[in-house]
């Protein structure tokens, strides 16, 4: 059975973070592991608080699972420190790590910050080069690119300049500002836009955790990356389709709408 390794933060409501990964690479049909960089007391309407692991902590987890079982894929997320991200960059650098899917967490879907200004500096130098794929929504992307992007065209721009400057892929993910539900992959000096059905569904906490998830286990089963990308939006699609309905903000989406099946080959 091929796994997949999630560092990230925990979501105390399951809707997101560590949880949202495990559920997501679980129904992808790869075994999940877990290291867990901050504890957070969050729900659908916003985040309390945030307590952060110590450095050398999380490189004992990520050193536990590298010893054992070590991962065909590698998912990070939520990393709110320089410090975090340079244990992480060590460890995956040590271990040889491979298919590294960083999501860029920056902002909760709530629209709680969730990283230090001089961690956006460590992130770009140190996680970044090392990702085999990066997964910005349009606020990230914008970040990352130095650009404004208000259009498909200049989604398209920010992917190119992006995995130019870090040597990887890019999906730029489509959705936030400029309602069209489209991404746009970069790879290889290639563009490839894949086509969203905007589906109206309020409760989407989570869905940037479940993507970059969905894209480690296909990663880690050998897809090439166009397929990871479009069997990865295919799931999402499904999660948020099932209308789940809970909570009193942004809810979280049915990661198990397909408990017995097809999204696990």
């Amino acid at each position: 059975m091929k796994t997949a390794l999630s560092i990230a933060g925990s979501d105390s409501c399951g809707g997101a973070g560590i949880q949202a990964d495990i559920k997501t690479i679980t129904l992808n049909g790869v075994y999940a592991m877990s290291a867990v960089t901050a504890l957070t007391a969050q729900n659908t309407t916003g985040v309390r608080a945030v307590y952060e692991v110590s450095p050398e902590f999380l490189g004992h987890q990520i050193d536990a699972v590298f010893e054992d079982i070590p991962p065909d894929a590698v998912k990070i997320g939520m990393v709110s420190s320089t410090e975090l991200i340079r244990m992480i960059a060590g460890k995956l650098t040590f271990y040889k790590a491979k298919n590294i899917v960083v999501d860029p967490v920056m902002v909760a879907t709530s629209g709680a910050r969730l990283i230090a200004e001089d961690a956006v500096q460590a992130l770009e130098e140190l996680l970044l080069p090392a990702a085999s794929v990066i997964t910005p929504n349009i606020p990230e992307a914008e970040v990352l690119a130095g650009l404004k992007i208000t259009d498909r065209d200049s989604m398209a721009r920010a992917a190119v300049k992006i995995g130019k400057c870090y040597g990887t892929a890019v999906l730029v993910k489509g959705g936030h500002s400029i309602s069209d539900a489209t991404d746009i992959l970069y790879y290889d000096g290639h563009l490839t836009a894949f086509e969203g059905k905007h589906i109206d569904n309020p409760n989407t906490h989570g869905t940037g955790c479940t993507l970059s998830s969905a894209i480690a286990a296909n990663l880690a089963k050998g897809y090439p990356i166009e397929k990871v990308v479009q069997k990865a939006k295919d799931y999402i699609s499904g999660a948020l389709g099932a209308m789940l309905d809970l909570g009193k903000g942004s809810g979280p989406m049915n990661h198990a709408f397909d408990y017995h099946g097809q999204f696990k080959n």
